[in-house]
């Protein structure tokens, strides 16, 4: 440990500052009610940061996660996920049935339900919704991909419609739950065009007043609003105003809260997060988030990492908990596999794999050759040395996590030849296949998103796997509606991945939201990313 104590003590103050201690794991906290007296609940104007000033902003046509902070306030969707997890309750649509093949969905939708421009909701909206959606002239980034195999949208009567699919697919309620397929006003589409952005429309809580990129975005109160989902604390918003500002620098962003200038503000760095706890003035708000955990995909086509042995050593040999206490604060929890335990499906067996055991690892590297012969500190094989290629992203704190593993992994006689990347240089660098590790995660509320990574044919296969025994498991539970049955599947994809050592998990991502002690009600939907305006207020202590 001699080398790397200085390294782990040098990126320690990097992180952190100046000799701070590390403070305990900071809870998932609960929403802070009305107090009973000491406050009194004022319907006010409230200002929230965003952390990324979006190339676009309509949620048919874009992608950004940044979107649906404020437009999860202005559309609703036809059916929502409860934030445990555990089952889809009403939206715009009342009920539902699915039929016994899994290739039509029946919505029958709520009566009485108005677009902000007074155009009534009905079947024929959701059809003209659907369809501009998967229209090839849209050149949609992520919700056509969301809709899976569409085919078709009937309508059925004026409020009954129904969806059909070329071939079942399983997540399409929690797609159909997500701001991204949030039902827009046709009046307001056909009249603005390819400026629909800029003047968006739908049936939510909140009006979308002004959009001015790079600089603000308001929404006002929508006081005609009587129809949300029971996970609604409240019949209308109980705020006047909300506006969003763009703060891109992460510095920027604490000292903005501390001072007032904003009410809210996402994505706290861990280490102002853990100074921010013992503020009386401000809390944070730690929100999971499900999807992939941040992990580096091993390369199982490039030499050495062909072989299972040495894949597993790297994973007995990289101390996460170090990672996630020097570089994150303990605000976020160590990942034990693709899946971040916020995530349905989430098998928890996958916590007893590869606790950190620098003995194993290196007993695993001397059984399947790879020994120091020459004593230059780098074990070798038939004269190859084991130095490994990593590519870095400069998001994330991927650059600090390559430093640490590196760190950890020289103590074992690894080299590591650290390469940093822009996104796009990264993406070409996976097609080419030319790397050892590359990191990587993606938030999402369905576990088919390990469809996207473990599959043979995903575009971001990036352990290069050829397994077909797994491929058939993924598009089995992609296509099954039985919770259980997917869930056992899916138990099934993350111990192969797991004893196979396919990936190294790093953490799972918490979003870490600075929040003033004012504002009281704040929740987030089961993304973990989008906050529900509709119950939140600032109150003032009298």
């Amino acid at each position: 440990m001699k080398r790397l104590l200085p390294i782990l003590i040098a990126l320690s103050a990097l992180i952190a500052g100046c000799c701070d201690p590390i403070p305990p794991p900071i809870p998932t906290s609960t929403p802070r009610p009305f107090p009973s007296s000491a406050f009194t609940p004022t319907p006010t104007r409230i200002v929230y940061g965003l952390t990324l000033s979006p190339t676009g902003i309509d949620p048919h046509v874009n992608a950004s996660s940044e979107l649906g902070i404020p437009l999860t306030s202005v559309y609703d969707t036809l059916v929502y996920l409860d934030p445990e997890m555990e089952d889809f309750v009403p939206g715009l649509a009342e009920d539902w049935d699915i039929s016994e093949d899994g290739l039509s969905y029946t919505f029958y939708l709520r009566e009485g339900v108005t677009f902000h421009d007074g155009t009534p909701f009905n079947a024929e909206a959701v059809r003209f919704n659907l369809e501009r959606i998967t229209s090839p002239d849209l050149l949609s980034q992520k919700a056509r991909f969301m809709l899976g195999p569409y085919k078709q949208t009937e309508v059925i009567d004026e409020y009954t419609v129904r969806i059909h699919l070329s071939e079942p697919f399983a997540p399409l309620l929690d797609s159909l739950s997500q701001v991204y397929l949030g039902m827009a006003s046709p009046t307001a589409v056909e009249k603005w065009g390819r400026e629909y952005q800029l003047h968006q429309v739908g049936t939510g809580p909140f009006i979308f007043a002004e959009y001015v990129p790079d600089d603000h975005l308001l929404l006002r109160r929508n006081p005609d609003y009587a129809w949300g989902p029971s996970i609604y604390q409240h019949e209308t918003a109980l705020a006047d105003e909300i506006e969003f500002r763009f703060f891109v620098d992460s510095a920027t962003r604490s000292p903005t809260l501390e001072t007032g200038e904003v009410d809210v503000m996402g994505e706290i760095p861990p280490q102002d997060a853990a100074r921010l706890m013992g503020s009386k003035d401000l809390y944070i708000e730690a929100v999971p988030i499900p999807g992939v955990s941040l992990m580096f995909f091993l390369n199982t086509t490039r030499p050495p990492l062909e072989d299972v042995q040495v894949r597993q050593a790297l994973l007995y040999g990289t101390d996460r908990q170090a990672i996630v206490s020097t570089i994150f604060r303990d605000t976020s929890p160590v990942a034990y596999g693709p899946l971040a335990a916020k995530t349905f499906g989430y098998e928890p067996a996958v916590q007893d794999y590869y606790a950190y055991d620098p003995v194993q690892a290196a007993g695993l590297l001397d059984d399947a050759g790879w020994i120091d012969t020459d004593d230059d500190g780098i074990r070798d094989k038939d004269g190859v040395p084991l130095t490994l290629d990593m590519v870095l992203m400069g998001w994330g704190y991927m650059p600090e996590i390559g430093q640490l593993v590196a760190a950890q992994w020289s103590e074992l006689g690894i080299g590591v030849n650290s390469q940093l990347v822009s996104y796009p240089e990264a993406l070409a660098i996976a097609d080419e296949g030319t790397y050892h590790l590359i990191p990587f995660n993606l938030s999402g509320s369905d576990p088919d998103i390990l469809r996207k990574f473990f599959h043979s044919q995903a575009s971001f296969n990036w352990s290069k796997l050829d397994d077909a025994e797994m491929d058939a498991w993924l598009e089995a539970a992609a296509r099954t509606t039985d919770w259980e049955e997917r869930e056992a599947l899916y138990s099934q994809i993350q111990l192969r991945i797991m004893k196979q050592g396919f990936v190294i998990p790093i953490r799972d991502y918490v979003n870490l939201n600075g929040v003033s002690s004012r504002v009281q009600g704040l929740r987030f939907d089961a993304q973990g990313w989008f906050p529900w305006l509709i119950d939140v207020t600032v109150s003032e202590i009298q």
